[in-house]
């Protein structure tokens, strides 16, 4: 660890994204370790809507949906280290071999204004550095539409929702590229298969998706 970081820790020491205690380091405590919604083994893979798979190690719930709230609505961005890295690790276990590009699911440049972040741009990051490369700005958001977690309405609802909201940057290569397609929450699947649909459409040869949550059916 250099001196900048030590003193960096010291001043504002890393804490669990999950529960909020004071941890050694970057990551989670070893209590969140063992007791965490892990999403198990058969499970961790789901199939979206168009044949999109869609891998995610954890369930989104209890302190799981609470450390992802502060994440995305409280500032909390330094969780996306942390869940970042489960996001790498998931996605190695379960998609080994099948992507040579990743990208993120973008959120639209008023949101970003008000926010000051992408969520899913600092979850694929932050991936990309677990494996020594980075992502590529693939997508871009034209419309700001309402959020899919504000919709009272079912899965027709958030996919209407969503359709024709992103279009390819037209200056990244798309065609023949297989692409893993990273998001912080997976509900409906609604947003991975519109972004999985642009991606298509513009050449891709293939689109895998990940996410560090997911919900029950």
């Amino acid at each position: 660890m250099s001196v900048g970081q030590a003193v960096l820790n010291l001043l504002f020491p890393p804490k669990c994204p999950f529960c909020g205690r004071v941890t050694p380091g970057p990551g989670f405590c070893d209590a969140c370790r063992r007791t965490l919604p892990w999403t198990e083994e058969g499970s961790q893979v789901q199939t979206l809507p168009g044949g999109i798979p869609c891998a995610s190690p954890l369930w989104y719930e209890g302190p799981v949906r609470q450390g992802m709230l502060r994440f995305k609505f409280a500032g909390a961005s330094g969780a996306a280290e942390t869940l970042g890295g489960l996001i790498a690790r998931c996605a190695a276990e379960r998609f080994s071999g099948e992507f040579d590009t990743v990208t993120w699911v973008p959120v639209s440049a008023r949101r970003l204004r008000r926010r000051g972040f992408d969520q899913a741009e600092l979850l694929a990051r932050s991936a990309c550095r677990a494996w020594d490369t980075r992502p590529e700005s693939l997508l871009r958001k034209t419309v700001d539409n309402p959020a899919q977690s504000g919709l009272a309405g079912g899965a027709a609802e958030r996919r209407a929702n969503v359709l024709g909201v992103y279009e390819p940057v037209h200056s990244m290569p798309v065609a023949g590229r297989r692409i893993l397609l990273v998001d912080d929450i997976v509900t409906t699947g609604a947003t991975l298969c519109e972004c999985a649909r642009t991606l298509r459409e513009a050449g891709a040869a293939a689109v895998l998706c990940v996410t560090a949550a997911r919900t029950r059916s």
